[in-house]
């Protein structure tokens, strides 16, 4: 019997209640009245599965490649990893097939564009570009160029330009650092590692906030020309999250050696620090991370994405478990008991956007496959976690 369907069978023994729920004593974190108990990792792969087969059954893979059909892939991806469940790379690979393991699809170079936009010329904006990490992924399973001969094609070219603001808004770190750290592995180009760091200091000089340690989502928001509906600086949950998460695959995948590493690693832990102390007592981070009452109310896309950052830091040594376990636990919590449905549904996930919005009615209903996406890696590093 594989591990996998050994896990399984434990895991849906426990679904059912016919295994015991917990591994630890119940416990209330630090600061909150929040009790946690420590899931066994049966618990969590039942979890894991529950919400990706949910997701699946009702959405085929025949979708774009573009940004939010893609960060649901490197979840999906993420699951494949723990799992080892043939279905979800068959899923991943029937996306990429359909899209002919492209994103945009425009081949007249001079037309690439790269500011936003949804059609096939602009090949050269990264949310176009965030499937070329599954691409590589499924590479790296099955060795056959054409799975990543479009990605070489469109950031080698990219990279000839003499351009460095491709990086202009929070969501981009997500969607193209990681394919940059991904090929650099595959090609052992330095180029894609220099000028990655050549992006990235565009995008830190626009939308970093030395202050406070934590990112606007572009130069829009940036304090005081833009302020929170009580006068603060209004940093929006999911564009830190998608911060977070890229730093913490580029630190995955970077030569432990590089001399940027230093910079990422900062980076990296000053975001870290900052949101742990935004936490609400629940659990969840709201939309607007330093101004509650902004938007107020749990936000799910936002908490996966830091439960999954500060897991992968806690994992690999580079935050202290003992100052950030307690905050992973809340947000573990807030995730399994009350963003996630009876029926696998994921809730409480604020739709498309780029901005907390005063009023938007986010509530249990609110699903989306980005937000699945950010469960998956949230579950998959708390399997990790409980591997340890």
């Amino acid at each position: 019997m594989t591990t996998y369907k050994r896990l399984m069978g434990i895991a849906l023994l426990a679904a059912a209640g016919l295994l015991s729920t917990s591994c630890a004593t119940s416990q209330k974190t630090a600061g909150s009245s929040v009790q946690f108990t420590q899931p066994k990792q049966a618990e969590v792969l039942a979890l894991l599965t529950k919400v990706n087969d949910h997701w699946q059954a009702g959405h085929p893979a025949q979708v774009r490649s573009f940004w939010d059909e893609a960060a649901y892939q490197t979840g999906n991806m993420a699951a494949y990893a723990v799992t080892k469940n043939e279905k979800y790379r068959q899923y991943a690979e029937d996306w990429a097939v359909h899209n002919q393991w492209k994103g945009a699809t425009s081949d007249d170079k001079a037309n690439w564009k790269y500011k936003y936009g949804e059609t096939p010329e602009y090949v050269l904006f990264g949310d176009w570009q965030v499937c070329f990490q599954t691409y590589i992924d499924l590479y790296a399973l099955k060795p056959e160029p054409e799975r990543i001969a479009r990605a070489r094609e469109v950031m080698e070219y990219e990279m000839s330009t003499d351009r460095n603001d491709y990086w202009w808004w929070a969501d981009g770190l997500y969607m193209v650092m990681p394919v940059m750290t991904k090929l650099y592995g595959v090609t052992k180009n330095p180029q894609y590692l220099s000028k990655m760091q050549e992006y990235f200091s565009y995008a830190n000089s626009i939308m970093h906030d030395p202050e406070t340690g934590l990112y606007y989502r572009d130069a829009k928001y940036v304090y005081p020309q833009h302020k929170s509906v009580n006068g603060k600086k209004d940093f929006w949950a999911r564009g830190d999250g998608w911060v977070l998460a890229a730093l913490a695959k580029v630190l995955e995948d970077l030569p432990p050696n590089h001399p940027t590493r230093a910079e990422y690693l900062s980076k990296y832990q000053g975001l870290a620090a900052a949101i742990k102390t935004s936490q609400q007592p629940e659990g969840y981070w709201t939309r607007s991370l330093l101004d509650p009452q902004h938007a107020p109310g749990p936000e799910t896309s936002g908490t996966a994405f830091y439960t999954y950052g500060l897991l992968w830091g806690i994992n690999n040594g580079v935050l202290k478990k003992s100052e950030y376990l307690p905050t992973v636990q809340k947000a573990w919590h807030y995730l399994t008991t009350t963003a996630l449905q009876p029926d696998g549904t994921l809730g409480y996930v604020q739709p498309i956007g780029e901005k907390a919005i005063p009023g938007q009615v986010v509530d249990k209903s609110s699903t989306s496959n980005f937000g699945v996406g950010a469960f998956l890696l949230a579950a998959s590093e708390m399997y990790r976690y409980l591997d340890k």
